[in-house]
């Protein structure tokens, strides 16, 4: 019995890897943030709870930003990294909350440890590309300024100084790469690690796959995840409290409506 179960695993691997992808529409992106929001308003105290923790990594990044601006530019893309893990909670909540159950925080809080072994592997993949993105960085910073740092001490306007515009378009353009690659890799990948059982390289190109088949939707989905998200931090990034769970529950629905479900497959 044990090895007819470990053959069961495999096969539904192996269908995994080979998994049928749906056609989304550029009105789809709309619908899944309009259950992003029934979802948080179902579940206000869980939101609240994970928005607070935005909130916090937010306000982390302002006070580091004083003692290394260079090192915390890079490791802004913190927010794409931690985010996904930190949105597992929010992915869990809609999971329960579509399947007719009640969830609890403290449940939602621990959906990681369903999946650790596949999350610390994935993990790892997104931490090579947080450290390719800070070093890559910090030789902007190094080449734009030749070793003489602004100083940031006052205030972020030296940051975008006209002065400093060689530096400005390249850290943009290299964000702006690294932030389509994580997106790409990440997208829908976490949720899916976290509803059947694959691996993290499958889930991942599997990520990849969707985003590249239907770059136009994918794309139109990643502007109003940038745009909702830097006017939520505006604020003192106190829109993260509530932008930030709804972003969290969208992405669950952006998952089950482009990856087949399992019972169809």
């Amino acid at each position: 019995m044990p090895n007819d179960h470990r053959i069961e695993a495999n096969n539904e691997e192996a269908t995994d890897f080979l998994l049928t992808l749906r056609r989304v529409t550029f009105a789809d992106p709309l619908h899944w943030l309009a259950r992003g929001t029934r979802d948080f308003l179902r579940a206000p105290a869980i939101g609240l709870f994970f928005g607070g923790c935005f909130v916090g990594m937010g306000w982390a990044l302002v006070i580091a930003f004083h003692n290394a601006p260079a090192i915390v530019l890079g490791l802004s893309a913190g927010f794409l990294l931690v985010g996904p893990f930190l949105c597992m909670g929010l992915y869990f909540v809609s999971d329960l909350l579509e399947r007719g159950q009640r969830p609890r925080l403290i449940d939602a809080a621990m959906a990681w440890r369903r999946k650790l072994d596949t999350l610390a592997i994935f993990g790892v993949m997104l931490l090579v590309l947080e450290m390719l993105w800070a070093r890559a960085s910090l030789v902007v910073f190094a080449l734009s300024f030749r070793g003489s740092m602004p100083d940031f001490s006052d205030t972020l306007k030296s940051l975008v100084d006209p002065r400093n515009i060689d530096f400005i378009l390249a850290w943009m353009a290299l964000g702006s790469v690294f932030a389509t690659i994580i997106f790409a890799v990440s997208v829908v990948s976490i949720p899916m690690i976290l509803d059947r059982r694959t691996d993290a390289i499958t889930a991942g190109l599997t990520s990849i796959r969707l985003v590249l088949t239907q770059p136009v939707v994918m794309l139109w989905w990643a502007a109003i995840i940038t745009v909702l998200v830097v006017l939520a931090m505006l604020p003192g990034f106190a829109g993260l409290l509530v932008v930030g769970p709804i972003l969290g529950h969208a992405s669950w629905y952006a998952y089950r409506a482009a990856v087949e479900p399992r019972a169809q497959q």
